[in-house]
């Protein structure tokens, strides 16, 4: 390994709704040997977090800012004036820019989730901003055999979807290898940054039938054993303190032993393990490709997810519906003319283009543990994601693991320490506003720690804030919680009354970082909703 390199290819993967301890090397059941591959040869991060939401964990990943700064506090909808206006803003720089104003080749293949106009090209497309070349959806979720706002470059290419065997996790893995097959015959002493955006595993639990056979009985023990499976690889791997307690069942979850339609309960699972399971394959197709051009020895991959494990249950029928189009419109028919049948239905089985169904509450506590609380909350089930860097060329390759507290926020800047690039001070003329994060190099090495900082976060009112061992965090609607995250990272030991002045000190930290990103409160949000007669799912 050496610090002094030519300046790297950068290859960003982020999975979707994917849980903390999901993927083998953390503590998963789920069979990921190109990941694991990764991790064994990279570095993993133990205490890195996002941002509990598909659309602001991505706004924040691409700018380096938190998303309120920059339009998307919430999800791609236009709530302005007085809301989040949900177009990624035009006053900030995303690494696509930043990276292509260093002499980067820029590509996209996958989820895009931060423009509100999905049909007609504007400047919150990717295009639009600082992508060579695009191919995937501008739509957060939905079927994986017929995905809507499918496009190639600023084209509608959604007819492609309608060949048999397209399947979009398999669609967007081998455009990334396209992409870098191309690149390396035109452009070969160039450098690239990639964006690697799967929608996988987020619902609907759509997934080959081969690979959902490979889990047959594979969770059949339950999510009670399973938990406490997970925790001792976790804790075996390091990446748990051994003191930390292992997080209670969900209260609404039912025991498993008490649990009816066990084998359909497992059927869930084994398809969402093969949605993660299908982009481990993809990416190793990438690997290979990069491997085949001499080129992954200086390739910085990234690999993370997005949020949490997502709780959210979608009852069968009229009931699915209405959860389904509150965020996306909904196929009816598959692309043979059956019907699709939306919601978890006891008596399908997940997994084809005619079913729509979610994972829901029992299995996202699996894909969390050992935390609690999931996609949507800020407590530590929400925010807390696997994150893998692998560099050869830049990074040790001894599969350490990395300790130090990060989230999103500093991705950009360390590509961007990487690359050697720079970050403008305006764009178009408009400020720009600095960065928000640190670069997470120095730390992956072992060579030096950023410095205590405070961490922030804001989602539907769901609000918290780390400094150094402490976090300050709530619910929205419910007091403060405190935490010593040395010796209680799982939560389950609330300080709050032990620690009155400190709970005042942070908190008052989080109102000063609120008041200067923008956070609009949660009340005056659902005062717009409900002026306008429409609302989201509320927690």
């Amino acid at each position: 390994m050496s610090t002094e390199t030519s300046r790297p290819d950068v290859l960003l993967i982020l999975a979707d709704d994917m849980g903390f301890s999901d993927i083998a090397s953390y503590g998963g059941e789920i069979h990921t040997p190109h990941l694991d591959r990764l991790a064994r040869g990279g570095v993993r991060m133990t205490q890195f977090y996002n941002t509990a939401r598909c659309s602001p964990s991505r706004a924040s990943l691409m700018t380096g800012l938190h998303p309120h700064q920059v339009g998307i506090g919430i999800l791609n909808f236009d709530d302005s004036p007085d809301g989040y206006p949900g177009n990624l803003s035009e006053d900030c720089a995303t690494v696509a820019e930043v990276c292509h104003d260093a002499g980067y080749a820029t590509y996209l293949s996958g989820k895009w989730h931060l423009a509100v106009d999905m049909d007609d090209p504007n400047p919150a497309w990717p295009t639009r901003r600082g992508f060579d070349r695009f191919f995937g959806t501008l739509e957060g979720a939905g079927s994986y055999y017929r995905p809507r706002t499918l496009v190639r470059q600023e084209t509608n290419i959604e007819h492609e979807a309608e060949e048999t065997g397209w399947f979009y996790t398999d669609a967007i893995s081998d455009s990334a290898v396209e992409f870098i097959a191309e690149h390396h015959d035109q452009r070969p002493q160039d450098p690239f940054f990639m964006f690697l955006s799967y929608t996988a595993p987020h619902w609907p639990l759509h997934a080959h039938e081969d690979d959902i056979a490979t889990y047959a009985g594979r969770f059949d023990a339950g999510w009670d054993q399973l938990r406490e499976e997970r925790l001792e690889r976790l804790i075996k791997a390091g990446i748990i303190d051994p003191s930390w307690e292992l997080t209670p069942r969900d209260e609404r979850v039912p025991a498993w032993e008490e649990t009816v339609d066990r084998e359909w309960e497992a059927s869930r699972m084994a398809t969402y393990a093969a949605q993660i399971d299908r982009m481990d394959q993809g990416i190793g197709r990438v690997l290979d490709q990069l491997e085949a051009t001499g080129r992954l020895e200086n390739t910085l991959v990234v690999f993370l997810s997005d949020n949490g494990g997502c709780a959210e249950e979608m009852p069968p029928g009229d009931g699915a519906r209405e959860f389904v189009t509150a965020f996306v419109p909904l196929q009816d028919t598959t692309r043979e003319g059956e019907p699709v049948v939306p919601g978890n239905d006891p008596a399908l089985r997940p997994g084809p283009e005619s079913t729509y169904m979610s994972y829901g509450r029992s299995w996202a506590n699996l894909s969390n543990t050992p935390f609690r609380e999931y996609k949507h909350w800020v407590h530590e089930g929400g925010i807390s994601t696997p994150f893998i860097a692998h560099w050869p060329a830049g990074l040790p390759t001894d599969g350490s693991l990395c300790r130090v507290p990060s989230q999103l926020v500093d991705v950009l800047p360390t590509i961007v320490e990487a690359a050697h690039a720079g970050y403008p001070a305006d764009r178009n003329g408009q400020a720009v506003p600095p960065m928000e994060g640190v670069s997470l190099l120095g730390a992956l090495r072992g060579e030096q720690h950023p410095g205590e900082r405070d961490l922030y976060w804001e989602h539907e009112g769901n609000c918290a804030v780390r400094r150094g061992r402490w976090k300050l965090v709530r619910k929205h609607r419910c007091p403060w919680e405190l935490y010593d995250i040395d010796t209680d990272r799982t939560e389950l030991r609330d300080c709050a009354t032990q620690h009155p002045e400190l709970v005042a000190e942070l908190a008052e930290a989080w109102q000063r970082w609120a008041d200067r990103c923008g956070v609009i409160p949660r009340e005056k949000v659902l005062e717009i909703y409900t002026a306008r007669g429409h609302g989201l799912p509320e927690e």
